[in-house]
């Protein structure tokens, strides 16, 4: 046996016993004739010393350095009077070392692994395996073990049955590119990897497996960013016989009983609130809101449609709106702080920003003269900038920040500004967790560059019922049964109820450009299925990893809460891939590379 307990799980209650531990030396300190380690495994630290009387055990541990895998076989004890260590679950005891073996020497590690010090991310994923030694990423690891087992639990007590779908199927558009594989059987002919299971869980509904979930794996070959990899962890869940409300109540309910039981550090603002993606836009200029804080979004095109301040009028004029809000006790940035804060307006595509800084020596909003007031919308009236301080909320000492045009570009650059001055102002507690209700988002979403309709979640997503004769004569107006779960500014979960009749699915698939060749060819299994009898049904699917991010405190990043993830390159550091394969498994696939310069010819 190379341990007979972990060293986490040493206490007082084992003082004076022989135990027998095994794990890597965290660190080694030499004191007045003392030999000190901290010997750490997955489990925690416990303090291991080493006398001088037993010489030769005494040599052994001086050659002991950092990430050596030692074994040590000793006597627990109490730590002597003065030296127990707090903030240790070990620091009242310590082994006093009787033998102690060299199971392995480590070369000396490229970063610190016993300290949660700053690493440059590609050396952590180059080295992961001494990365995930570190102590925060071993909490992240368990977290998302105990989050994934945690939804198990809570929907097998919901009669739910996990089925496994396949991972090698059929090329079908749901918004990304596919990774494709190719067949070594059928030249010519590949399959793809799933983006998700949506068609495979419905197709199990027609089935009659009316309550199903799966931790799938899922994979999307598109532009990365941040919060994405290009394959990824998702709780995939599907119910027959239901409508938007019954789905809605048990996602939120599974989220937020899973927040209190495994997150309790986490201050949960309850209740939550159900919110129209038409007013979350315009409240809060995203369809996932961070509601830790306030800074809502208010609409000023009232009270300035006759301004003398011809931006805002002009923009009026043309049909656009303009929306503001405060930035609470920030009337004294720099000239140089605004036109930073007109850049980031731009970045996310506004022509400009008007800010409206209030000065704190103001006596009250209604006692405003033009003295008190910073703006580069000079010909704005007092009365004007009183009206949109009451709008807003704002006070002396305050803010106001204001972008005009079309109320597509309008909300969301104020959302984004308004999650950039949360930034600033350390409104976004971390210990805070706020959910949020999305409801009624549009079918679909007009893509410019491609001058076509898009579904918004899916192709697959019903409408609401009075919205069908829209599809045709309106369908950028369409609604459709669709819902997501937001927290602090991320989208935790979405799903929608599905279209479960042939005729209703092909009237999509027509709005969505599609011909009739391409539809049969595409998605002729799955409407061939709606003609057997396919029930009414829906469900939802979350992202484990951004979960994860959620719940922990110490994840800064979805790679964070992932063991083996790629860079935002889509690279893997420690294996170096994706990379060239010999050419003869080519020849097996007959697949050949065809060479190209520099412009792609």
């Amino acid at each position: 046996m190379l341990k007979s307990i972990d060293c986490g799980q040493l206490r007082t209650d084992h003082n004076e016993q022989e135990v027998t531990v095994a794990g890597w030396v965290n660190r080694r300190r030499d004191h007045g004739g003392l030999i000190f380690i901290d010997l750490r495994d997955s489990t925690g630290l416990v303090q291991v010393v080493f006398h001088p009387d037993s010489p030769a055990l005494f040599s052994t541990a001086e050659r002991f350095r950092s990430e050596w895998v030692v074994q040590v076989h000793g006597k627990v004890r109490m730590r002597p009077d003065g030296t127990v260590n707090p903030n240790l679950d070990t620091g009242a005891i310590e082994i006093v070392a009787a033998e102690a073996t060299v199971l392995n020497a480590s070369k000396t590690p490229p970063f610190d692994v016993n300290q949660d010090t700053p690493v440059d991310e590609l050396l952590r994923m180059r080295y992961r395996y001494l990365d995930l030694r570190r102590e925060h990423m071993r909490d992240n690891l368990r977290l998302r073990y105990r989050i994934v087992k945690f939804i198990r639990d809570y929907l097998d007590d919901l009669n739910f049955i996990e089925v496994e779908t396949p991972i090698l199927i059929k090329s079908t558009p749901e918004g990304a590119r596919d990774y494709l594989v190719p067949s070594r059987n059928h030249p010519g002919s590949f399959y793809a990897l799933p983006q998700s299971p949506q068609q495979l869980k419905q197709l199990l509904m027609v089935a009659g497996t009316d309550r199903y979930f799966q931790i799938a794996r899922c994979f999307r070959d598109e532009d990365l960013r941040a919060d994405r990899q290009p394959e990824f962890t998702q709780l995939d869940v599907e119910m027959a016989f239901v409508e938007s409300s019954d789905i809605i109540s048990l996602m939120t309910d599974l989220y937020i009983k899973m927040a209190q039981t495994l997150a309790p550090q986490k201050e949960l603002i309850l209740p939550v609130p159900t919110l129209t993606y038409a007013e979350s836009m315009s409240r809060f200029g995203s369809d996932k809101p961070d509601l830790r804080y306030g800074m809502e979004i208010g609409d000023l095109t009232d009270i300035v449609g006759n301004s003398e301040f011809q931006v805002f009028a002009n923009v009026i004029r043309d049909g656009g709106m303009v929306k503001g809000f405060n930035a609470p006790g920030h009337a004294d940035i720099t000239r140089r702080q605004i036109d930073d804060l007109v850049n980031v307006a731009r970045t996310y595509g506004a022509g400009g920003l008007v800010t409206i800084g209030i000065d704190s020596s103001a006596p009250s909003i209604n006692a405003l003269t033009i003295d008190h007031i910073r703006t580069p919308a000079k010909s704005l009236s007092i009365d004007e900038i009183k009206a949109i301080a009451g709008k807003v909320g704002a006070v002396p000492g305050d803010l106001i920040l204001v972008a005009a045009g079309p109320q597509p570009k309008v909300e969301p650059v104020l959302g984004q500004l308004r999650v950039h001055m949360a930034d600033r102002l350390g409104l976004n507690d971390p210990n805070k967790l706020a959910f949020c209700v999305v409801t009624d988002f549009p079918a679909l979403e007009w893509l410019e560059d491609a001058q076509r309709w898009h579904a918004m979640h899916h192709p697959f997503t019903a409408l609401r019922d009075d919205q069908w004769d829209l599809l045709k004569t309106n369908p950028g107006a369409v609604i459709a049964k669709a819902y997501d779960l937001a927290a602090n500014g991320s989208e935790l979960a979405g799903g929608s109820i599905r279209i479960h009749q042939r005729a209703q699915q092909e009237q999509v698939f027509a709005a969505l450009g599609y011909s009739q060749v391409e539809v049969d060819e595409l998605f002729g299994h799955l409407l061939e299925a709606f003609e057997y009898g396919a029930p009414p049904h829906g469900g939802f699917a979350g992202g484990i990893d951004r979960l994860v991010v959620t719940l922990s405190n110490t994840a800064e990043s979805i790679r964070d809460a992932i063991a083996f993830p790629k860079t935002q390159a889509g690279v893997d550091p420690l294996f170096g891939a994706p990379s060239p394969v010999a050419s003869a498994q080519l020849d097996d696939l007959h697949i050949a590379i065809i060479a190209t310069d520099e412009a792609g010819a």
